[in-house]
Parts: C-alpha cells; sequence; structure tokens
C-alpha cells in the first residue's frame, strides 16, 4: 500500500493539501468496502507515478470523512474530482481503464 506519489488526505488537511495546492490535485473519493474502487486503486497510483510533475493525486476515504464527501455531492463511488485553484474543475465517476482517466486529466490540466 505504501506508494509516495498518493496523499491520503481528511476533514483536518483537506484544505492545506487540496484547495491550497500549488498545481492541480486529482481526487480519488473511494472506501474500503467498494470494489470498483479497489480496483481503481493501482491505476491512480500509476497515475500519481507518471503525472507527478503535472498533478497532485490524493485519495479521501469517503467513510472517514462524510462531511467532505457531502460538501462536493458525492453520491456514487469511485468518484475522481480534479480541483484547481481551490475549485473543482471536473469530475467523473465510477471505474474506468487508465487511458481515460489519463484523457481525463490531461483535459482538465490543459483547459
Amino acid at each position: 500500500m505504501g506508494n509516495d506519489n498518493v496523499t491520503h488526505v481528511t476533514t483536518g488537511n483537506w484544505d492545506s493539501e487540496v484547495l491550497k495546492a500549488d498545481k492541480p490535485v486529482f481526487v480519488d473519493f473511494w472506501a474500503e468496502w467498494c470494489g470498483p474502487c479497489r480496483m481503481v486503486g493501482p491505476v491512480v497510483e500509476q497515475i500519481a507515478q507518471s503525472y507527478s510533475d503535472k498533478i497532485k493525486v490524493v485519495k479521501l476515504n469517503v467513510d472517514e470523512n462524510q462531511e467532505i464527501a457531502m460538501k462536493y455531492g458525492i453520491q456514487s463511488i469511485p468518484s475522481l474530482l480534479i480541483f484547481k485553484n481551490g475549485k473543482e474543475i471536473k469530475r467523473t465517476i465510477g471505474a474506468a481503464p487508465k487511458d481515460t482517466y489519463v484523457k481525463f486529466i490531461n483535459e482538465a490540466i490543459s483547459s
């Protein structure tokens, strides 16, 4: 599980890690019991390694941080959101292949 490129965020460090980040942040909203989330996990880690220069990758456990999940209207997981300058700029829901997420990220950060 130890991946240096993926930060686990909580309600406590959400502002500093995500909203005040100096580059776009790709947030994986997930939970332990969610099968598709477990499928997405390794993909998110690969993206974190490949794109560490362009984007910061974090994971937020919705069960442990329900306030944040509610604040952003997370209805189903995995939900993957991109934040830039403290605001959500794009989101995608559900498990998808790595290529799909890479395209999603590239579109978000190039716009």
